[in-house]
């Protein structure tokens, strides 16, 4: 008989915590309404079989996840009642809506233990809230996620095989597949772990050089060379008539290493993710100058990477992985998802930053730094599908650059990398299966999109690079 402490009793321990009591209560529906005993004695009924099993662990851990104590979570359920909390509660995690789907492929796991490494920012959201809130262990999965310092040991630990997958730039598993600044070891784009969610910063002292055509001579920070955030600065200031690589400078630079780079004055500003955008604000260094949501809505930016090796030899393991990851990402897109997320991943060994600055970038209610607050509920977005126009244009703008030193078949090259077809059929059955939602899943995955004001059609990639003025091509 499978049993697990019910985390929707008020009147028990669920995880004995030093300091918590421990002795089991003499009745563990005293005091709570005739509709909450009945709820709960209906559930102790049901939690014999080890699938039921399986979803009261599942649930356990995101509650202690969001409530972290027995005591903060005995008291939340006892203010707004059992059957008020479950509904909540499942609401954000639809504990039960996915099991089904799952069972066939947890039953045949090839590998259960897997090591995913994170560099430790807001894009990896689904990635580190899905560790912190149990959404791997509800697929079978050990999944121990491994803080990294920057994108450049992230690549080599996925290409030395120390990573099973790992939370990259959406342009890196086409670079290693590619061998452009490493060997060629074929990784694929798996999921979107997010989309938007970068800023132009600048040091407060340029608050005044608003227009990027006085940026001349400005030393710029990027994460990684084979990022959105090169390949969109370069886009920017080249249409404001500045060559990246002779105009302006550009330094990679780990991105927790960004604001201290800025307040020593290394840096006039950087093209980063969050937090640290953001952190620039609250440490009185730097000021949001753009979102990069205003360059292209709904861009691309970090993926869920996974090797082409990892995928045919573990299909099953594979499929709990992603799914995982996709409810994940869409619990993250949710309103309540976000400030869960944000509490949850506030601590040292995720990304060791205040809750107050990661609320402020998940919700998008945030102060930019010149003194203005701003609402901007989508400036970091989780719409999972990789569609093929994304992986085209980063193929194109990687070739724009030089970085593709001959011109390539982007779409059939795009195909091959992206996993759009793939993921879209997850993304369905997930939906069809449950109450997750994707609002991306039915776009056109090879539509024209408006980046910077110009149209980028990926039918015409060529054509597109070739009618820039300023490229390395």
């Amino acid at each position: 008989m499978t049993h697990f402490k019910d985390p929707f009793n008020p009147n028990i321990d669920v995880w004995n915590e030093c300091g918590e009591a421990s002795k089991p209560a003499e009745d563990p529906y005293a005091g709570l309404s005739a509709e909450d005993s009945a709820l709960l004695r209906k559930r102790d009924a049901e939690a014999v079989t080890p699938e039921s099993g399986m979803a009261r662990a599942l649930e356990s851990a995101a509650m202690q996840g969001l409530f972290k104590t027995d005591s903060s979570r005995r008291a939340f359920l006892r203010r707004v009642g059992v059957t008020t909390a479950a509904a909540a509660v499942a609401g954000l995690f639809p504990f039960t809506a996915l099991q089904a789907m799952a069972e066939e492929a947890m039953r045949n796991l090839e590998k259960r233990s897997l090591t995913i490494g994170f560099v430790p920012i807001t894009c990896a959201t689904p990635i580190i809230g899905g560790h912190a809130l149990g959404f791997y262990s509800r697929y079978g999965l050990d999944v121990d996620i491994v803080k990294t310092a920057g994108w450049a040991v992230a690549r080599d630990k996925c290409l030395n095989g120390e990573y099973d997958g790992s939370h990259l730039l959406f342009p890196m598993p086409m670079a290693m597949s590619l061998g452009i600044g490493s060997t060629a070891q074929p990784w694929r784009v798996v999921s979107n772990v997010n989309t938007n969610g970068q800023a132009i910063v600048l040091a407060t002292e340029h608050a005044d050089k608003l227009d990027p055509t006085l940026w001349q001579g400005f030393r710029f920070a990027v994460p990684f060379e084979y990022s959105m955030h090169n390949l969109l600065l370069r886009t920017y200031v080249a249409e404001a008539g500045l060559d990246p690589d002779r105009d302006i400078q550009i330094r990679v630079t780990p991105p927790p290493e960004m604001v201290a780079n800025l307040r020593a004055g290394n840096i006039d500003g950087y093209l980063a993710p969050d937090p640290f955008c953001q952190r620039a604000v609250y440490d009185g260094v730097g000021f949001i100058y753009k979102l990069t949501l205003d360059l292209w809505r709904q861009h691309p930016c970090c993926v869920l990477g996974l090797s082409e090796t990892f995928i045919e030899e573990n299909p099953n393991t594979f499929i709990a992985l992603t799914t995982a990851v996709l409810e994940a990402t869409a619990a993250a897109e949710t309103p309540e998802g976000r400030i869960a997320f944000a509490e949850s991943m506030a601590p040292a060994n995720y990304l060791n930053q205040p809750v107050e600055i990661l609320r402020q970038i998940l919700t998008g209610v945030f102060p930019d730094g010149l003194g203005n607050i701003r609402n901007v509920p989508d400036r970091i977005s989780f719409m999972p599908l990789p569609t093929q126009t994304m992986g085209v244009w980063v193929l194109s703008q990687m070739r724009r650059w030089g970085y593709i030193p001959t011109d390539a078949q982007y779409t059939d090259l795009a195909q091959e990398l992206v996993m759009t077809t793939r993921t879209t059929g997850l993304m369905r059955d997930m939906m069809a299966e449950g109450d997750v939602v994707f609002s991306d899943v039915d776009q056109d995955v090879n539509a024209p999109v408006e980046v910077q004001g110009r149209t980028f059609d990926p039918a015409n990639a060529q054509e597109f690079i070739d009618s820039f003025a300023i490229r390395r091509t």
